[in-house]
């Protein structure tokens, strides 16, 4: 069996209307995703602490999946002429196979070497290195899984500066993955902050699973104190406005992580950041950057 899925470039002053037009002529389902990610003008749009909230992003990808015999181009038509839009919008039409899904996933994740003694392993692998410290972590509904390389940059910066007994703060902790890691390289205690409530759900789960003791909070669950180590693996955007709070949280002579930054983007974070902490060079892989400082 196969289907087919419609891929659509949608503003936001329609994205929505289109998603309900096509559900109601006869969509399985409709997602919608921001159709700048991973580029500078990637929007935060889900309540993160200093950007606006919003219901869609300003410019937005639909994709609505089909019966295989459904006439997806006059399914657009329609619908674009019930909400007055004159000109289709940029789209295209592909044809998905029926495929063993829960293989296929778990075949694009290997264990995941992050240095000599550091790797993520999916529950389904047995580890590489038994004797190597072996974060247990899945692909779930959070952010970070070790693939990303943000992710693989921050967990790195821990592997080499975690000192024994540290105190840290992962705040945008998506999976949890940062604060497991920081407890099982030897921090004293680590808690982790995120806007999304699956976020702190899936990164409690997975310090149970790690046999690791961190905490998990939503911003206003937990009244931040000052941490020897404070990490974020977040975007640019929300990193501009969390600085302050950021800074605050960070001891004097403390260390701060910051990734989820186009490696463009470094010089206009280490400017804001400067204000706080004398900062080490960027360090760049695959476009993506992750900096480092010591608070003045």
């Amino acid at each position: 069996m196969s289907w087919l899925n419609l891929s659509v470039r949608a503003e936001a002053d329609y994205a929505e209307a289109l998603s309900e037009a096509l559900l109601a002529r006869g969509a399985l389902s409709v997602d919608m995703l921001d159709a700048d990610a991973d580029t500078p003008d990637e929007q935060a749009i889900f309540g993160e602490p200093g950007e606006p909230t919003s219901a869609v992003w300003q410019h937005n990808l639909v994709n609505a999946l089909f019966e295989s015999d459904a006439a997806v181009a006059d399914i657009l038509k329609e619908c674009c002429a019930e909400l007055g839009i004159s000109v289709l919008p940029e789209h295209r039409i592909e044809t998905l196979e029926e495929s063993d899904w829960v293989r296929l996933t778990q075949a694009q994740f290997d264990p995941i070497r992050i240095s000599d003694r550091l790797w993520i392993v999916p529950t389904w692998h047995t580890p590489t290195d038994a004797s190597a410290i072996n974060i247990a972590l899945d692909p779930g509904l959070a952010f970070g899984t070790g693939s990303h390389p943000t992710t693989r940059l921050c967990l790195r910066w821990l592997d080499k500066n975690t000192q024994a007994g540290a105190t840290v703060l992962d705040y945008g902790c998506g999976s949890g993955i940062l604060a497991i890691a920081a407890m099982k390289l030897g921090a004293g205690s680590a808690i982790g902050v995120d806007v999304d409530a699956q976020a702190v759900q899936a990164s409690r789960d997975n310090a149970i699973a790690n046999q690791v003791k961190a905490d998990f909070y939503l911003p206003d669950g937990v009244a931040l104190k000052q941490y020897d180590v404070v990490v974020a693996n977040i975007l640019t955007n929300p990193l501009r406005a969390l600085a302050p709070l950021l800074a605050g949280a960070t001891r004097c002579g403390g260390r701060i992580v910051l990734s989820g930054i186009l490696a463009e983007q470094a010089e206009e974070v280490m400017r804001i950041y400067g204000q706080w902490f004398d900062l080490a060079p960027p360090v760049i892989e695959d476009g993506w950057c992750c900096l480092s400082g010591v608070k003045r």
